[in-house]
């Protein structure tokens, strides 16, 4: 299958001839990745706009850490994180996500100048997200979601984790439609690490392919995760620290733009950057060559 065929384009956003690069701006002071570095408005808008120096497409900004074990942070707080961020990066001409569970955050990140939504819940947290996306004409990341990492039922449990995502993602990209969101600004995501061991996020990542059969876009968000950790450290040593996977997140990446990834969502730029560019140059070199 060709990668440009998988790779397709979102109504509402700037179009790319390789994979995306969205550079991940934590407003949060418990990240697993990066927590309170970036907690400042003034720090967090830099680090945005260094992210897009080094080669990010897109800058997707966050007020609520994902982290296993998080608690919620309050709708009032997360807005007071995320909304002066969005509005100082959006006033420099960066292309800026939202990442958010929350239809009033998104709305207010909307309006303060974002132009994409990334709800890792794919819309099931907050029962107004999707009509509240619909009505802004935005487009919006359905991620693939069994809940909140407290509830039993996030726990991984699969007879075969990619036609069980593929199917679930199917159910969700339905009734985002449902709810008035156009087809063409949908993105799916599988949700590598949200209830899903190191084996299901490696099964997922070897089958992309199959989410392409959704007819969507796909970003996939591998960065600094805790299956990269234990691919790392092998069958017996202790896995490493989250900013010292960076070189295996540019591998995932390479690997995710050559099966015809749209996006991947990443910490450390730079690397990245290089791993999609490297893809595109090989991707087009091997047509070429078939068309000989």
């Amino acid at each position: 299958m060709s990668t440009l065929r998988g790779r397709g384009t979102v109504e509402g956003l700037p179009q790319w001839d390789r994979c995306a690069v969205m550079g991940v701006v934590n407003v949060t002071p418990d990240s697993f990745s990066d927590g309170g570095r970036w907690f400042d408005t003034t720090a967090a808008v830099k680090h945005g706009i260094d992210l897009v120096a080094q080669g990010a497409d897109l800058v997707d900004v966050g007020g609520e850490s994902t982290r296993p074990g998080a608690s919620r942070v309050d709708e009032d707080e997360e807005l007071r994180r995320v909304v002066p961020v969005v509005r100082g990066l959006a006033a420099e001409g960066v292309t800026v996500s939202v990442d958010t569970m929350r239809a009033r955050v998104a709305r207010q990140a909307l309006a303060a100048g974002a132009v994409l939504v990334n709800d890792v819940s794919g819309g099931l947290a907050d029962p107004d997200m999707v009509p509240s996306v619909a009505a802004a004409q935005a487009p919006f990341v359905v991620m693939h979601w069994r809940g909140f990492l407290a509830d039993i039922h996030a726990r991984p449990a699969y007879e075969d984790v990619v036609s069980e995502v593929v199917d679930e993602l199917h159910a969700r990209v339905a009734a985002a439609i449902d709810g008035g969101i156009a087809p063409e600004r949908i993105v799916i995501d599988p949700g590598l690490g949200f209830s899903k061991d190191a084996e299901h996020d490696l099964a997922l990542l070897a089958h992309l392919n199959r989410l392409h059969t959704l007819g969507r876009p796909v970003l996939v968000a591998a960065s600094r995760k805790r299956f990269l950790g234990r691919v790392l450290a092998g069958p017996e040593g202790a896995p490493p620290p989250a900013r010292e996977r960076d070189a295996a997140t540019a591998a995932v990446s390479a690997i995710a733009a050559h099966q015809g990834a749209w996006a991947v969502r990443v910490h450390e730029v730079r690397a990245t950057a290089d791993a999609v560019r490297v893809a595109r140059a090989v991707t087009g070199a091997a047509g070429e060559a078939g068309a000989q």
